[in-house]
C-alpha cells in the first residue's frame, strides 16, 4: 500500500469541507483548497467561512461528548486553507469536490493533473457523473477512481467507492485503507448511476412522497413509522439479510400482490428473487438465500442480531420498560 501521510480535498463548499474534518480528525496533514477563481478577497472570505464552519462542526461534537475539546485547536491546526493550487505538491491522496458539472471537473482535473505528483492517488466525489468519462481528464488515470461521500461527510460512515476501468489495483487497495483508517465504512460498487445508497433511497423517498399524495398518511405519521420501524430494522440489519431472515417467499408474494393491487410494475418481484423461490433458496430456514446460512453459528449470529436491536432501541428511547402487574397478576 501506498504511504498515505497528506491529504488534499479540492472545493472548499460542503463536501470539500466534511472531507477535510475527517482526515484531521484522524491525524492527518489535510490541504483544503479552493478551486474557483475569484478575487483574493473572496479567496480569503471562503476560506475563513470554511476554516469557521469545521471550528464549529468540532465544537458541537465535543459538546456532544464525542471528544475532549482541548483536541480542537490541533485538528484545526493540521489543516492548510489555501487558494494555492502549488500547494497540493505535497499531497499523497487528493479528493476532487467541485460543481458537478462535466465543465467544471474538466477544469479541476486540468489543474489537479499540473499541481499534483504524478503518483498521487485521485478520486472524484461526484454523485452523478460516470467515473470513466471523467478518468479522461487525469494523467495516469490508473490512479484514479470515485470515491461517493454521503453529506455530512464528517458524520456518516460510508463511502462508495467505484473504480473506473483503468483503475490499478493498487489504488483501489490503498484508497480501501485510508478511508478504513480514517474511520470510515468503505464499500466497492460498479460505476452505475446511483451507486447504492442514492438508488435505493430514491425510492424510498418517493414512495414517501407518493403515500403522502395518496392520502395514505400525514407526513408526520410517515416519518414516525421510519423512525420507529423502518430505519431502526436496516440499520441492525441489511435489506438483503433482512430478505433472508423474513423469508424470500414473504417479499415474494407481497411484491406479487402490491404490483396487483397498486397497480404498478415498481413493486413486482426482481428475477433473482424469483429464482430464489424456484430453487428453494428462502433465505435462513432453508440455509441459502443471499447470504449462506449453513456456514454460520445460528444460534450465535440471532443472539448478536437480538443484542444489536436491543442496543440501538435502548438508544433511541424505543425500549419499554416491563410494566407493573395488573389485575392482581403477579
Amino acid at each position: 500500500m501506498t504511504d498515505i501521510r497528506q491529504v488534499a480535498a479540492i472545493g472548499a463548499g460542503r463536501m470539500g469541507r466534511g472531507i477535510a474534518q475527517v482526515f484531521a480528525y484522524a491525524g492527518y496533514r489535510v490541504t483544503l483548497a479552493d478551486a474557483k477563481p475569484r478575487t483574493p478577497d473572496e479567496h480569503a472570505a471562503l476560506l475563513t467561512a470554511a476554516r469557521q464552519e469545521i471550528a464549529d462542526n468540532l465544537s458541537m461534537m465535543a459538546e456532544l461528548g464525542a471528544f475532549d475539546a482541548g483536541l480542537i485547536d490541533g485538528m484545526l491546526g493540521r489543516i492548510r486553507f489555501t487558494a494555492d493550487l502549488a500547494d497540493l505538491a505535497e499531497a499523497d491522496l487528493l479528493f476532487e469536490g467541485v460543481t458537478e458539472t462535466m465543465e467544471a471537473k474538466a477544469q479541476a482535473f486540468t489543474a489537479l493533473s499540473a499541481a499534483a505528483r504524478p503518483d498521487a492517488l485521485i478520486a472524484s466525489t461526484t454523485s452523478t457523473l460516470p467515473v470513466d468519462a471523467l478518468a479522461g481528464f487525469v494523467d495516469r488515470p490508473e490512479r484514479f477512481l470515485n470515491a461517493h461521500w454521503l453529506n455530512p461527510a464528517y458524520l456518516i460512515p460510508l463511502v462508495e467507492i467505484s473504480p473506473g476501468a483503468a483503475t490499478s489495483d493498487g489504488t483501489l487497495a490503498t484508497v480501501k485503507a485510508v478511508l478504513e483508517d480514517a474511520g470510515k465504512v468503505p464499500v466497492v460498487c460498479a460505476a452505475t448511476p446511483g451507486y447504492i445508497i442514492p438508488r435505493l433511497q430514491s425510492v424510498a423517498m418517493n414512495e414517501a412522497a407518493r403515500m403522502v399524495a395518496e392520502g395514505v398518511a400525514s407526513p408526520e405519521d410517515i416519518d414516525k413509522a421510519i423512525r420507529a420501524g423502518f430505519g431502526p430494522r436496516y440499520a441492525t440489519m441489511g435489506l438483503l439479510e433482512f430478505i433472508d431472515v423474513g423469508g424470500g417467499d414473504i417479499l415474494y408474494y407481497a411484491s406479487k400482490y402490491l404490483a396487483e393491487n397498486l397497480e404498478s410494475d415498481r413493486y413486482a418481484p426482481p428475477q433473482n428473487v424469483i429464482d430464489n423461490m424456484a430453487q428453494g433458496r428462502r433465505g435462513l430456514r432453508d440455509g441459502q438465500g443471499f447470504y449462506d446460512f449453513e456456514a454460520m453459528d445460528l444460534p450465535a449470529y440471532q443472539r448478536d442480531q437480538m443484542a444489536r436491536f436491543i442496543a440501538l432501541f435502548k438508544h433511541l428511547d424505543l425500549l419499554p420498560p416491563p410494566g407493573e402487574p395488573r389485575d392482581g397478576d403477579t
